[in-house]
């Protein structure tokens, strides 16, 4: 029988490879690294933006085989999930570079004006600053992440993006644990995430928080990487395909079972069949009114 992986060991190897994503996209626009673990100062000049090609904006590599293609075309990953008119622009390379999803929660997430918004694992921030203008002044988005690194860097980009664009002051980043969120019960409208629960070790505790922090009425609106028929035991073995959000995706029947058990009604998922069986989907959820 194949050992799998302690969950300090996945938790490790996940903080480690995202860390360096952030650190070079920080490093790439000029920016320090900031203490994560509180509000840094705002810069005290205007810092440039380097545009700069960061490489394959994924978490997973599409040219790893791990990452095999669908039927139809390649999975598509990091930027290739958005609109480059009506998404993309005006977010700088530090927003852009940092894009390691496997799909668009902004997409299902029918986001109103006026709506408390929280994602989990958010990254470089480019899913928050998306629902911000969506949700406009009056709304709110949080985005959390245990890496501090990419705080940092999430930090760094709304600093130039609210002094660039209406709309995104109202977005703030705290780091923490998805298995424990630091927010209030029915604190949020809309729970989000793309490609960040298949790296947790305990995604039925995910699902349960996720749960308690929704209003009654509120979605869960997810992008995440699943399996449609199970993996070798050596793949789950693997550490570098469980921070690649290969080893960690369930199987898709147990992903949407667990968010049943959380107590999510009108549970549902899309996707595009893969002939090796490893999918993104896009999973719907709500909590009952």
């Amino acid at each position: 029988m194949t050992d799998q992986p302690s969950e300090r060991d996945v938790r490790r190897a996940v903080v480690d490879r995202y860390g360096a994503r952030a650190r070079a996209a920080l490093e790439a626009a000029g920016a320090a690294t900031v203490d994560a673990a509180c509000c840094a100062p705002a810069p005290a000049g205007p810092v440039k933006l380097a545009f700069v090609d960061l490489g394959v904006g994924a978490a997973c590599d599409p040219n790893d085989p791990d990452c095999d293609a669908i039927e139809g075309g390649a999975v598509r990953y990091g930027t290739a999930n958005y609109d480059p008119a009506a998404d993309l622009a005006g977010l700088p390379a530090s927003v852009t570079g940092a894009s390691l999803g496997c799909g668009n929660p902004i997409a299902i997430a029918e986001l109103a004006v006026g709506e408390r918004v929280l994602d989990l694992g958010s990254g470089g921030g480019i899913d928050c600053f998306l629902a911000a203008q969506r949700v406009g002044e009056h709304g709110s988005v949080w985005g959390l992440d245990m890496t501090p690194d990419m705080i940092a860097l999430a930090r760094h980009n709304a600093e130039q993006l609210s002094a660039q664009q209406v709309g995104m002051a109202n977005v703030r980043f705290r780091l923490g644990e998805i298995e424990d969120i630091p927010f209030a019960e029915a604190a949020f409208d809309v729970v989000m995430s793309n490609c960040v629960i298949n790296l947790s070790t305990d995604k039925p505790r995910v699902f349960r928080e996720a749960f308690r922090v929704l209003a009654p009425g509120g979605r869960l609106r997810v992008s995440d990487m699943v399996w449609t028929r199970a993996p070798a035991a050596e793949t789950r073995a693997d550490l570098e395909q469980w921070a690649g959000c290969v080893a960690g995706a369930l199987l898709l029947d147990d992903y949407l079972a667990a968010i049943r058990a959380a107590g999510f009604v009108d549970v549902d998922a899309r996707y595009e069949p893969s002939e090796r069986g490893l999918v993104s989907a896009a999973v719907f959820a709500r909590r009952p009114a």
